[in-house]
């Protein structure tokens, strides 16, 4: 009975040897695999996109009149009536001023007497030189005399010319009391009160400026003007002509498409970039000089642009590096080109392939040739977009995007 208890304890004793020899090493198996897996970096990573690029860029812009005009009078005198009202839309021709005119109205009085003395008196010369020249044609004068006549009378004429314009310059004076509206527009509100002592070519009596069409004036930086908006194609076209929208400052995208008009001869000097006014329809009247605007220009199409995101890149020294998983799914490094930004992309000029993976995230202290655990995601995982960052444009910087 001792013998057969004796064996049963062994038994269990050995027993519990191959389990603790179990566990420590199958502890040990599983330790080694961990630390085999945690060799390899955790990383995420996703394929490099290659698609049509149309670009956008987005700048600030400012409303601005196509026309604007500062009225003034052409003579001087107190303002005694005023036939418009601040901000009123008038057509060209419409008065909008009366000058007190009673000074004008007596010079035209004074230059029409004036004149009318100058042609009688040039009259009565040219009756006397007809009567010289009959009297010499009977040899009853002398030639002296008739010469004398004939001076007489050129010198009465110019002085009747004189008068005459003396005469036209004090109607144009009276007709200038009246102020007329030099074009079709909208009336500031900074018009001066009856009352007013206006000075010719000096006093501003109102402005006025047209509303349709409407420009809208923005900047652009010179690389800008190196790499998309050539000029010649902004006035010409080309075979993309740039499309030119605007967003006003509550988000409203305004429904009329425009085109470059003008743009400046120099660049900036305090700021290096190019002013450029866009021409816009504005039959409504719903822009308004001073108004801002986010401007966007669109057309220039890089055809099969390879882009990866820009959290993807890497710069030291000047260059631009790109990692990507490669062979035996390690890590390796890749030295691109970076072309235009593109909402959360660059634009890859050189360095990579539209076959190449591109990791995104778990780059820091990241060596090439590290074994990689890779995860793959896609843009939207990881919040990319190919539109604009339109926090970008606070402060009125210029973002890029494509469409």
């Amino acid at each position: 009975m001792l013998s057969e208890k004796r064996n049963k304890l062994t038994a269990i004793a050995a027993a519990l040897t191959i389990l603790t020899a179990s566990i420590v090493f199958g502890g040990c198996g599983n330790d080694g695999g961990q630390a085999g897996r945690s060799n390899a970096v955790q990383v995420k990573a996703m394929n490099a996109v290659k698609r049509d690029t149309p670009l956008t860029s987005e700048y600030a812009g400012t409303i601005v009149g196509k026309n604007e005009v500062k009225v003034q009078s052409k003579v001087s005198g107190n303002v005694v009536d005023k036939f418009v009202t601040g901000g009123q839309l008038v057509t060209a021709g419409q008065p909008l001023y009366k000058i007190d005119s009673r000074q004008y109205e007596s010079a035209v009085l004074q230059a029409q007497a004036n004149l009318a003395q100058s042609v009688a008196t040039l009259n009565n010369a040219r009756t006397d030189l007809l009567r010289y020249q009959e009297l010499l044609r009977a040899n009853a004068i002398s030639e002296q005399t008739v010469t004398t006549q004939a001076t007489s009378v050129d010198s009465y004429e110019a002085v009747a010319a004189a008068n005459a314009a003396l005469l036209r310059k004090a109607q144009q004076d009276l007709d200038d009391t009246v102020i007329y509206a030099p074009m079709t527009g909208q009336l500031s509100v900074d018009d001066v009160a009856v009352g007013t002592f206006a000075t010719a070519g000096v006093t501003n009596l109102v402005s006025i400026g047209s509303a349709d069409p409407i420009y809208v004036q923005f900047s652009i930086a010179e690389n800008e003007y190196l790499n998309f908006v050539n000029v010649q194609s902004m006035k010409q076209g080309n075979s993309n002509p740039i499309v030119v929208t605007i967003t006003l400052s509550d988000g409203t995208e305004y429904p009329f498409v425009g085109q470059i008009a003008e743009s400046d001869r120099a660049l900036a000097d305090s700021t290096g970039t190019l002013t450029v006014k866009a021409l816009f329809d504005n039959p409504e009247g719903l822009l308004m000089p001073g108004m801002f605007a986010r401007v966007k220009l669109s057309g220039e199409v890089i055809p099969g642009a390879i882009l990866v995101p820009q959290r993807a890149v890497q710069q030291l020294l000047g260059k631009s590096f790109v990692m990507v998983v490669g062979e035996g799914n390690k890590s390796e490094s890749r030295t691109v080109e970076l072309g235009e930004k593109v909402g959360s992309y660059y634009i890859v000029k050189s360095g990579i392939k539209p076959e190449d993976i591109v990791i995104v995230e778990g780059l820091s202290n990241l060596q090439e040739g590290r074994e990689l655990n890779v995860t793959m995601v896609n843009a939207e995982e990881m919040g990319f977009s190919i539109e604009p960052d339109r926090k970008a444009f606070v402060g009125g910087d210029k973002v890029s995007a494509v469409k």
